[in-house]
C-alpha cells in the first residue's frame, strides 16, 4: 500500500506531494532557512498526510476499483490555501488544503466542548475571540467529479485558464470545468464501433502550458497527436501527428511494445515535447512532424534482454520523464534504482542511483556505468546482475531549482544539486 505512485512538485516548489498504492496523498513542505543554520533550507518534512482515494466497488460490472492515486496535479496558489487535484483509476477529487493556528473561544450558546447551553442559564452576553493553538493543516475535498470514465485514467492536466482541466482514459479525454462536477466535454474518443477493430489506446495527454486551446495525446502506437480545441469540439481530428517512421532493420516481435509511449510532457516554454517509450527518450519540435530533433538512450543495454522481459511482464512497466526547470536538462527513470539525466545542450549523460546504502544525507552521488559482456570493470554493474524489480517509474523536478525528487518503490529520495 506504501508503493509510491506518483510525485509532483507545486508551482512554487515549496510543496512536494506523492500518492500511494493505498490512495493516501503526503504532501512535504520545504524547511525555511534560518539564520543560525543557513545551510537547512533546502530540506523537505512532512507536511500533511491524507487518504484521498477509498476502495470501491463497481456492483454493475462486478469490478474492483483500487484506491491507488495515479497521478497529482497542483492548481497555482491564489490565496492562503492550497489546492491540489489527484484521481485513481475512476475518480478525479479537487483537495483544499489549509492552516489553521486560531480557533474562536467564548461562544454564547454553546460551552467550550461544543455542547448546547441552557438558554436560561445565560445571563451574560460574550464576545468570542480568537485564541492561538498549535498549527493545524486540514485537508478537505471541495469536489468530486465522479462517474465520466468506463475506462482507466492515465493521466490529469490543468489548463492555463485555470478554469478547466482534463482527464484522459485508455480511449477517451474529458474536459472538465472546475466549478461543474456533474457533466464534463467529451473532448476525445477515439473508440471503435467494434471493439474488436482496437487498434490503440490512449497513454498519457497534457495541456500546452501557455495555449489554453491546444493539448496533445500519446497513443500505444508510438504516435503523438496535437489538437486544437478551436478547430472543432470534438477533436478527433488532429491538428498534427508526429510519428517517427521505423527502421525495418530494427523490427523484431517487441517493436510494438517498446514503441508505446508512456508519458509525454510539453517543455516550460512550449516550443518542445517530450515522449519516453520503453528504451528512449525523444524530444519533438512542435514545428517538425516527421522525426524527433533529439532521441536520448535509456538503456540500450537491455535492447538483448527484451524476451526476459517480456516474460515477467517489465516491457510493460510505465516510466515518466521530466523537464529541468529551463528545459536544458531531461531525467527519467531505469532499473536497479538507477535514473538518468541528459543535457541538450552539452549532449553529456549520467546515469545515477538512488538507493539506501549510498543515499546518507550530504552524500554526493557516484555516477554509475552498466557493462554489457566482455571484462567489467570494477566499478561497472554487470547487465545480468540488474534488478528490475527496483524501478525508478515516477520522478520530478523542483520548477525553479535544481532538486529532485525521485521515488524508489516505497522510498522518496530528494537530491539537491551540490552547493559550494
Amino acid at each position: 500500500a506504501d508503493i509510491i505512485s506518483t510525485v509532483e512538485f507545486n508551482h512554487t516548489g515549496e510543496l512536494l506531494a506523492t500518492g500511494d498504492k493505498g490512495g493516501r496523498v503526503v504532501i512535504f513542505q520545504r524547511e525555511q532557512e534560518s539564520k543560525n543554520q543557513p545551510h537547512r533550507r533546502g530540506e523537505y518534512n512532512v507536511y500533511s498526510t491524507f487518504q484521498s482515494h477509498e476502495p470501491e466497488f463497481d456492483y454493475l460490472k462486478s469490478l474492483e476499483i483500487e484506491e491507488k492515486i495515479n497521478k497529482i496535479r497542483w492548481l497555482p496558489q491564489q490565496n492562503a490555501a492550497y489546492f491540489l487535484l489527484s484521481t485513481n483509476d475512476k475518480t478525479v477529487k479537487l483537495w483544499k488544503v489549509s492552516e489553521r493556528d486560531k480557533r474562536p473561544e467564548g461562544y454564547n450558546l454553546k460551552d467550550e466542548d461544543g455542547r448546547l447551553r441552557d438558554p436560561s442559564m445565560i445571563t451574560v452576553l460574550r464576545v468570542p475571540v480568537l485564541r492561538p493553538m498549535d498549527l493545524m493543516v486540514e485537508a478537505t475535498p471541495r469536489r468530486v467529479f465522479a462517474n465520466a470514465h468506463t475506462y482507466h485514467i492515465n493521466s490529469i492536466s490543468v489548463n492555463s485558464d485555470y478554469e478547466t482541466y482534463m482527464s484522459a482514459d485508455d480511449l477517451r479525454i474529458n474536459l472538465w470545468n472546475f466549478e461543474i462536477t456533474n457533466q464534463s466535454f467529451n473532448i476525445v474518443d477515439i473508440k471503435p464501433a467494434n471493439m474488436e477493430e482496437l487498434t490503440e489506446v490512449i497513454t498519457a495527454a497534457e495541456f500546452h502550458p501557455h495555449h489554453c486551446n491546444t493539448f496533445v495525446y500519446s497513443s500505444s502506437k508510438g504516435t503523438i497527436r496535437l489538437c486544437d480545441m478551436r478547430a472543432a469540439a470534438l477533436c478527433d481530428r488532429h491538428a498534427k501527428f508526429f510519428e517517427e517512421p521505423e527502421d525495418p532493420s530494427n523490427r523484431s516481435f517487441f517493436s510494438e511494445i517498446i514503441s508505446s509511449i508512456s508519458d509525454v510532457k510539453f517543455s516550460h516554454s512550449g516550443r518542445y515535447i517530450m515522449t519516453r517509450d520503453y528504451l528512449t527518450v525523444k524530444v519533438w519540435d512542435l514545428n517538425m512532424e516527421n522525426r524527433p530533433i533529439e532521441t536520448y538512450q535509456v538503456h540500450d543495454y537491455l535492447r538483448s534482454k527484451l524476451c526476459s522481459l517480456y516474460e515477467n511482464d517489465c516491457i510493460f512497466d510505465k516510466f515518466e520523464c521530466v523537464w529541468n526547470g529551463s528545459d536544458s536538462v531531461i531525467m527519467t527513470g531505469s532499473y536497479n534504482n538507477f535514473f538518468r539525466m541528459f543535457d541538450r545542450n552539452t549532449k553529456r549523460d549520467v546515469t545515477l542511483e538512488a538507493s539506501r546504502e549510498n543515499s546518507k544525507p550530504r552524500a554526493i552521488l557516484k555516477p554509475r556505468k552498466v557493462c554489457v559482456g566482455g571484462k567489467r570493470r570494477k566499478d561497472e554493474i554487470s547487465v545480468d546482475s540488474l534488478d528490475f524489480s527496483k524501478k525508478i517509474l515516477h520522478t520530478a523536478w523542483h520548477p525553479s531549482e535544481n532538486i529532485i525528487a525521485v521515488a524508489a518503490t516505497n522510498n522518496l529520495y530528494i537530491f539537491q544539486d551540490k552547493v559550494n
